[in-house]
């Protein structure tokens, strides 16, 4: 259901029902683009049946679906037809059009080749825990999650939502668990890791498939290389991938997590679906923020001091970006 996690804490002054929630999603849904349309972005249905609402409440948790459609014409294939087109109008009239009457004809053109160009259409799925004042949604890349909380805002008044973060930085903890060897209570280290160096050099070292309980990772960071992408288990139950940023990707359960029920209906299935991956990032959620040193409070007192061995190294990776 969910593959990349980003989580965001619900400002204060948010308060809307699932009912007006839906009332305002109608204003936005789904429209296919039109012949000359470059992008259309609106909400469908969850639960993927036509006309069906916009938001499903499974648990008490909110179920949304954003859907994005774009047409584009390839640059080259707009330069080439304005090429000719520039040729033809030269060999008619003895002229040759000057920049701005080629850029307006260029825009003629794409405007012509539009109706004929191939639709991309993608869906990002999105989860509201009303109770926990939490906000998940499934982007890969910051750019797809801003997307997503523009349309959010105007349906959803005082928002205000902002990515969770953490009194200890991602990085500073990935590298204590891989020195230290002792990941945090309820969670495992796995076989893959990403480590960079926080100096003009930018070297990259990855393993994957790789045991990383191994000296050679413990002098890479001990010399400056620092985790930016750690694969996890939590509980045995849930693996994903923890970056630097706090997000999660490659999220993925367990055999043996979902129930395998071949005679269950469409409806049954998303609902059971649904109820099962939730419960399990409710609860995964709490723990990695305590894993983090627990949610980092505006005006909270600093975190702790790092461990002396990786303070060297965390302190120069810390210049290059701020920490989480």
């Amino acid at each position: 259901m969910f593959k990349n996690v980003m989580v965001y804490r619900i400002g204060p002054a948010w308060s809307v029902s699932l009912e007006q929630l839906e009332a305002n999603l109608q204003a936005m849904r789904f429209v296919e683009c039109g012949l000359t349309q470059e992008k259309s972005v609106g909400w469908v249905e969850p639960r993927g049946e036509a006309n069906g609402p916009l938001v499903e409440s499974v648990g008490g948790q909110w179920l949304l679906k954003l859907m994005l459609e774009s047409k584009a014409v390839p640059a080259s294939v707009i330069n080439r037809k304005a090429k000719e087109r520039v040729a033809q109008i030269e060999a008619a009239t003895g002229r040759k059009p000057g920049k701005k009457e080629t850029r307006d004809l260029k825009e003629e053109l794409k405007l012509d080749l539009l109706p004929m160009a191939f639709t991309r259409q993608g869906s990002v799925q999105v989860w509201i825990d009303p109770e926990a004042r939490l906000l998940m949604i499934d982007a890969a890349s910051q750019a797809k999650a801003d997307e997503v909380l523009t349309c959010l805002a105007k349906s959803m008044e005082g928002l205000g939502a902002m990515l969770l973060q953490t009194t200890a930085s991602p990085v500073a903890a990935m590298s204590e668990w891989l020195v230290s060897q002792e990941p945090p209570a309820g969670f495992s280290v796995d076989r893959e890791c990403e480590l960079k160096a926080g100096d003009e050099s930018k070297a990259v070292v990855r393993y994957s498939r790789h045991a990383l309980d191994i000296d050679e990772v413990q002098q890479h960071i001990n010399h400056g290389k620092l985790p930016t992408r750690l694969a996890m288990t939590w509980e045995g139950r849930v693996s994903f991938m923890l970056t630097d940023t706090l997000q999660i990707k490659k999220l993925a359960f367990v055999d043996g997590v979902f129930e395998d029920d071949a005679a269950a209906s469409k409806a049954d299935r998303f609902d059971a679906d649904a109820a099962i991956a939730t419960g399990e990032i409710r609860r995964l959620i709490p723990d990695l923020l305590e894993a983090l040193g627990g949610e980092l409070v505006m005006g909270a007192d600093a975190p702790a001091a790092l461990a002396p061995a990786l303070a060297p190294a965390l302190a120069a990776a810390e210049a290059e970006s701020p920490p989480f």
